[in-house]
């Protein structure tokens, strides 16, 4: 009886249709986005009131506001803004892909790496630091990084389609394979460096970061995951007919070859790029589509974009805590969204066990 009672909120909410499910969820996300953003803004090493990042975030709009300090003005603008603006792009890109993967697989244990898309940009990203490819440019890290992870999702796709038929069985496990292939390069190569700064720098960017980040990060980035994304919103429907089956897809004319290489290259598209400008992040695109799904159902046209805004929000309050926890110094985002994800993760499979995944 006190289950049912506590159940009945989210039940009454199931019900809705979809505009209203968007209507509802979205306005409560971006509203926890955007406190989120603020607070993100105002905390750190120069402590910021809340009042002057709104007269600095609103005279960046154009608007006539009050005075506020040159030095604040410079914090916010030039060091915290483009840093939360990369952690909600990634958070974005993650959230949507896991999304798409566990609607793909139709379960919800699959993230965005099972198609080896984190372990590529991890083995770019470490041979470039190893190479010294990195200190040729600013932008040869996350390059190199995105070029990784979607050579090895390319990799682990062609392997699904040898001989024309592909098979998302055979897809798993040569995202298994290839996973445990890059991840033992990524260990030789850490094995054999023999100096402790590029051995620092590889284990600072394999533990995934927002620090240093500028706006020529967000330029690399945010357009490509803002496209990923709208591309995965438009074919939420198609997912959702997938999720049916390749037979029930396809006797409601769905091309089921092509929109599934399309969601998955997508996907690998919007992961690579966030692995490119922040290393890897665990748990982010596990959790957030999971605990979305039990609130808002699996429909993909809401938990789509109800995953980019969580996914969003999830980044940007983790790199604010880890900038908070142990100042002037700061864990690395990645250490601690593993920290919080894995337990609570654990804690939601074991409540919700005897759930069942359907629509």
């Amino acid at each position: 009886m006190l289950r049912t009672a506590r159940l009945a909120p989210l039940h009454g909410y199931r019900q809705m249709g979809v505009s209203a499910r968007l209507a509802v969820g979205g306005a409560t996300l971006l509203a926890l986005a955007v406190l989120v953003g603020l607070i993100s803004l105002s905390v750190g090493p120069v402590h910021i009131p809340a009042s002057h990042v709104a007269w600095v975030v609103l005279s960046a709009m154009g608007f006539d506001v009050a005075e506020f300090g040159r030095t604040e003005q410079l914090v916010i603008e030039q060091i915290r803004l483009p840093r939360i603006i990369v952690g909600a792009s990634v958070g974005m890109a993650l959230g949507v892909s896991g999304a798409t993967m566990q609607g793909l697989f139709r379960n919800p244990m699959a993230d965005p790496g099972i198609i080896g898309v984190s372990a590529g940009g991890a083995l770019g990203a470490v041979v470039a630091i190893a190479t010294g490819v990195s200190g040729l440019f600013f932008l040869a890290l996350p390059l190199a990084a995105f070029a990784g992870a979607l050579a090895a999702a390319f990799l682990v796709y062609g392997i699904a389609a040898v001989g024309g038929h592909f098979s998302m069985a055979t897809l798993l496990l040569a995202g298994v394979a290839v996973n445990a292939f890059l991840g033992a390069m990524v260990s030789a190569i850490i094995i054999f460096l023999p100096d402790n700064e590029l051995l620092r720098e590889v284990l600072f960017w394999l533990a995934g970061g927002l620090d240093a980040r500028a706006w020529e990060h967000v330029r690399i980035a945010t357009p490509l995951i803002v496209a990923s994304t709208a591309v995965l919103l438009v074919m939420a429907r198609e997912l959702n007919l997938l999720m049916l089956g390749d037979d029930e897809a396809r006797s409601m004319g769905v091309r089921v070859g092509l929109t599934r290489g399309v969601l998955l290259a997508t996907a690998a598209l919007a992961t690579g790029a966030a692995v490119a400008v922040s290393g890897t992040i665990a748990f982010v695109g596990l959790v957030t589509p999971h605990l979305l799904r039990l609130v808002m159902g699996p429909d993909n046209r809401v938990l789509i974009p109800m995953s980019a805004l969580g996914g969003a929000v999830f980044v940007v309050a983790a790199d604010t805590v880890a900038r908070m926890v142990i100042q002037p110094a700061e864990i690395r985002v990645g250490i601690l969204t593993a920290f919080v994800g894995a337990p609570f993760f654990i804690a939601l499979l074991i409540k919700n066990k005897r759930r069942v995944y359907s629509l």
